[in-house]
């Protein structure tokens, strides 16, 4: 006799997949803000930071600055799709805790590895990376077995196949070929991503498979943000105590004044406005998937420019009266730079346009890198601070004489409603 069930019990075992599938969702009345799950799985991403800055310091040259940027795309990546895990799957639900719990520990693990990624841990590195995202995938194939999504692990799974075959072989190379076959799999993961995942016979995702909630993505992208700006306060208030008392002196007091006024306006240029006005961004674009993840893009551009503009400040603590090396232009002005070009592609998203002051500032930034290596350190970030203030300045009086409402771009593709 056969084991298989009949018609009426395959059924019922399709019934009761799909109810504890739907226990694992978030619910449409569930509160918007972030979980505390959430919140403590960004806390990994402190000492993250804290990593590819100190890695950037020790090597801060262009082979050092292409590793870290391939790290941090790594790291962040991971981010970004935890996020958009927990957008879909409750984060109150225990199944969902450890998942994210364990993802938590690799990333800290990954962190652990990164002065050493690019040397004789980096097929650690490599393994863990291919490791949490495929666990993504068996997580969510148990979860939605015996429904339509798990197509979607189908999808994901083929992409993350096609990476994982440039992550292995790239840890078994070193120097430049590791970093360009590494950042090859990420342009893997980064591409598929942006094109729903086309696979073979499945095709794209579906919008309604990729539905989204404006406000808690918004408010999670927020987080992020404020915690790499936690690594500029961080390092430098380790960088100050680490001088010792009788170090204390006035050019190190007033290069650390800077830098908390960099941070602060930093978070100001990010969150007036378009920093706080992305879930409307999202909920009025015709493609919110769309949207969301040009969004995430972009916040890795602005957190770059925060680790180099920590590296900036770190450098000028440690050596406040040193004539700074060509090396140094990257952290003083080139960090600001990359922050405003990032928040510049960021307006851009939320309402369709790009204003005046923020391209200014990107080119006051560059012409003054020329004078960097002529002038004392603390007078160079003393400008670049300046520059940063002149567009907040210059921005809070525009909104004020023409004040916008999110208009995204066109983009391609229907909009998926609830």
């Amino acid at each position: 006799m056969s084991d298989a069930p009949n018609g009426e019990d395959a059924a019922r075992l399709r019934a009761d997949r799909s109810a504890a599938y739907q226990r694992l969702l978030r619910r449409p009345d569930d509160p918007d803000r972030p979980a505390f799950l959430e919140l403590f799985f960004d806390l990994v991403y402190v000492f993250a930071l804290t990593q590819l800055t100190h890695l950037l310091i020790k090597k801060l040259n262009w082979q050092g600055a292409f590793e870290a940027a391939v790290l941090l795309l790594a790291l962040w990546w991971i981010w970004v799709l935890t996020a958009w895990l927990t957008d879909q799957f409750d984060p109150q639900h225990p199944a969902v805790q450890w998942h994210v719990v364990v993802v938590m520990l690799g990333i800290l693990l990954m962190a652990i590895l990164v002065p050493e990624a690019f040397g004789e841990h980096g097929l650690y590195f490599a393994v863990l990376y291919v490791a949490i995202n495929f666990g993504r995938g068996v997580f969510i194939r148990l979860a939605a077995r015996g429904t339509d999504l798990t197509r979607r692990v189908l999808r994901t799974a083929f992409w993350f196949t096609l990476s994982t075959l440039l992550w292995i072989p790239g840890a078994l190379v070193e120097g430049w070929a590791r970093a360009v076959l590494w950042l090859l799999a990420l342009s893997v993961d980064y591409v598929s991503a942006a094109l729903r995942w086309p696979t073979p016979r499945l095709g794209r995702a579906p919008l309604w498979e990729l539905d989204i909630s404006e406000a808690h993505l918004a408010e999670r992208y927020r987080q992020v943000f404020i915690i790499a700006l936690g690594e500029i306060v961080l390092i430098m208030g380790l960088t100050f105590s680490d001088t010792g008392p009788s170090n204390f002196t006035p050019a190190r007091t007033a290069v650390l004044v800077l830098s908390f006024a960099s941070a602060a306006l930093i978070w100001r240029l990010y969150i007036y406005r378009a920093g706080a006005q992305l879930a409307s961004a999202i909920r009025v674009s015709p493609n919110p998937h769309r949207l969301s993840q040009s969004a995430s893009y972009l916040h890795t551009v602005m957190v770059a420019g925060i680790i180099l503009t920590a590296v900036g400040f770190t450098l000028i603590i440690e050596n406040p009266t040193e004539q700074p090396p060509v090396a140094w232009i990257a952290g003083i002005t080139g960090g600001p730079a990359l922050f405003l070009a990032g928040r510049t592609g960021f307006e851009y998203l939320v309402y369709g346009q790009v204003t005046a002051p923020r391209l200014l500032g990107i080119a006051a930034l560059g012409i003054l890198s020329a004078f960097v290596v002529h002038l004392p350190p603390e007078v160079t970030s003393g400008a670049a601070t300046l520059v940063l203030a002149a567009v907040a300045v210059a921005e809070t009086a525009r909104h004020r004489r023409h004040p916008r409402s999110p208009t995204p771009p066109a983009t391609s593709g229907q909009r998926y409603t609830r």
